[in-house]
């Protein structure tokens, strides 16, 4: 027996519908992470929250989705890396990119690559980034606060990816074509 409820509009805690249906509307279906997210209303409606925050940072779409995928991958969520990989697609991204950033390889792109190399930084280093790191980050063309914008998209999908592998949330039929299993 499942320990966690996949939830819908109709069984959530009142205080997750809102952020149900909002999902429901922005996809045209409910990821089944949101509904396994939905037990916990403070959960969904934090990381919706932190996750819209960071769509509205300095950088660019293309930037987003590589902080995405490079946390994604290090924390090994099948569910977010089918996800952001359709994203990926949809913004026009090249398969070069995308196959790079699944395989956790580096970017074709060096001011990319300087951003995903940052990214692993901060989860390595739990923040504490090392001077020169930061140094090479900003070398690339980035600013300080988009430093503390991969801040934030780390924490966001930190929550996402945590919550999905505790979960065991799976992969929904319409993300099939960008299945990933990490590399072992």
């Amino acid at each position: 027996m499942p320990v966690f409820t996949a939830h819908t509009a109709e069984t959530a805690p009142a205080t997750a519908r809102r952020a149900i249906e909002g999902v429901r509307g922005r996809f045209g279906w409910l990821p089944t992470p949101v509904a396994l997210m939905a037990d916990s209303p403070q959960l969904l409606t934090g990381f919706l929250a932190a996750s819209a925050g960071f769509e509205q940072t300095d950088l660019a779409p293309l930037e987003r989705e590589v902080v995405i995928l490079t946390v994604s991958t290090t924390n090994e969520c099948h569910f977010c890396v089918a996800l952001h990989t359709g994203k990926l697609t949809q913004i026009g991204a090249t398969t070069e990119l995308i196959t790079a950033l699944r395989a956790g390889s580096a970017l074709p792109e060096p001011r990319l690559e300087a951003l995903r190399r940052f990214t692993l930084a901060v989860l390595d280093h739990r923040g504490a980034v090392p001077d020169n790191e930061l140094h090479e980050f900003l070398t690339a063309g980035y600013q300080p606060r988009h430093a503390l914008d991969v801040v934030l998209g780390v924490g966001a999908y930190t929550m996402s990816t945590f919550a999905n592998r505790l979960t065991q949330a799976p992969l929904d039929p319409p993300l099939a074509a960008h299945a990933w299993t990490p590399a072992r």
